[in-house]
């Protein structure tokens, strides 16, 4: 997506908790605007499926054209059409190098691949969207530059615990997508099937 430069406190008082997006605290604890505070306002069951696709957007980092075009996909899977959604997003590379805790942030995650630090099957990749499978092998570029700065995001992000369908070794700087993902790993607390119904009322 075209990259959210705004105030990311403002997005997380809106959406509540995003740690793929920010790790920041907000001290204010009702929502942005002028109406923020006003705490008995009831919120249409539109706004409420915004609500959870927003956070799906902002969190993984994609635009709404990228959105819609993955639940197409998923749609086409067998299965639930919202579990084979954030198995998708949580497949993408970007997504990968972040729960790995190589980054601190899904779009810290991006700039190093896109900065190409990372490789795939010993290839170099740079595209955040890159579509992880079982059995690949991730690896950080064979440089100073790049293990250094992996070096300093472990630090910073040493008790992250990561997934079970994922295996690092910090002393190779290599890592490997064991199985598919377990979604009941997500650090996100999502409906998706509401995610599903905002598309299913826009098409």
């Amino acid at each position: 997506m075209s990259r959210y430069r705004g105030s990311k406190l403002r997005i997380v008082r809106r959406l509540g908790k995003l740690s793929g997006f920010t790790n920041k605290v907000s001290r204010k604890t009702n929502p942005p605007g002028q109406h923020g505070a006003i705490t008995n306002k009831k919120s249409s069951q539109y706004k409420v499926r915004l609500k959870e696709k927003q956070k799906l957007r902002y969190y993984y980092g994609v635009s709404e054209r990228q959105l819609f075009n993955y639940l197409k996909k998923a749609r086409k899977k067998k299965g639930s059409s919202g579990k084979e959604l954030l198995s998708l997003l949580e497949m993408r590379l970007d997504n990968i190098i972040y729960r790995l805790g190589l980054c601190p942030s899904i779009m810290s995650a991006k700039q190093l691949i896109v900065h190409g630090h990372v490789l795939v099957n010993n290839l170099l990749v740079n595209v955040p969207s890159f579509i992880c499978k079982p059995g690949i092998s991730i690896q950080i570029k064979n440089s100073d530059a790049s293990r250094n700065l992996i070096k300093k995001n472990l630090e910073l992000t040493k008790d992250y615990l990561i997934p079970n369908h994922l295996s690092l070794n910090t002393g190779k700087f290599e890592a490997k997508v064991v199985s598919k993902v377990d979604l009941t790993s997500l650090n996100l607390i999502i409906n998706e099937l509401l995610v599903v119904e905002y598309y299913s009322l826009k098409v």
